[in-house]
């Protein structure tokens, strides 16, 4: 019986487990129930059932993305990959928070920005790393970018949202 080479293994355990965690909380915020069903949207929004793939994907690419930022990084310096990495994290789960929970788009378009900034960082910290570790992380800022604009016109189209985001009723 060998024994399992944790140096090589756990990153992609650990990678693994982090991206399930962040897509089951972000999942588990998302309610699509009728406030959201009566939020006007735009024609061009891709249809509900597109978005669980497209993170799918995301999260897998930006998973080993980290593993490998991971396996090229010296010592000293995988601390910092983790932290940008559990930074982005926790702004990707509050942006569906945000959006969803809290009913509040507008919010949560505010805070697409950090998100946003943190894929950026992200992709500076992983690509001297790793130069196939930084473009595995571009589609997941493609994705968000084309996110913040459809979260843009959904606050345009329904605005204001302060009055009726506790109320449950039409946003808009």
């Amino acid at each position: 019986m060998t024994s399992i080479d944790w140096s090589e293994w756990g990153p992609i355990v650990v990678a693994a487990i982090a991206a399930c965690a962040v897509a089951a909380v972000g999942g588990l915020a998302t309610q699509i129930g009728p406030w959201y069903r009566q939020l006007r949207k735009p024609s061009w929004q891709p249809p509900d059932w597109a978005f669980a793939p497209a993170w799918t994907v995301i999260f897998t690419l930006t998973a080993w993305a980290g593993v490998l930022g991971w396996w090229h990084a010296p010592d000293a310096e995988r601390g910092v990959v983790v932290a940008v990495f559990a930074a982005n994290g926790v702004l990707n789960m509050l942006w569906s928070f945000l959006f969803f929970r809290r009913r509040r788009p507008d919010w949560a378009l505010l805070e697409v920005v950090p998100l946003w900034l943190s894929i950026v960082v992200l992709i500076a910290t992983l690509a001297p790393l790793s130069s196939l570790g930084g473009w595995l992380l571009v589609p997941y800022l493609l994705w968000v970018s084309f996110a913040a604009y459809l979260n843009l016109t959904i606050v345009r189209l329904n605005r204001p949202f302060a009055v009726r985001a506790t109320a449950g009723g039409r946003a808009g």
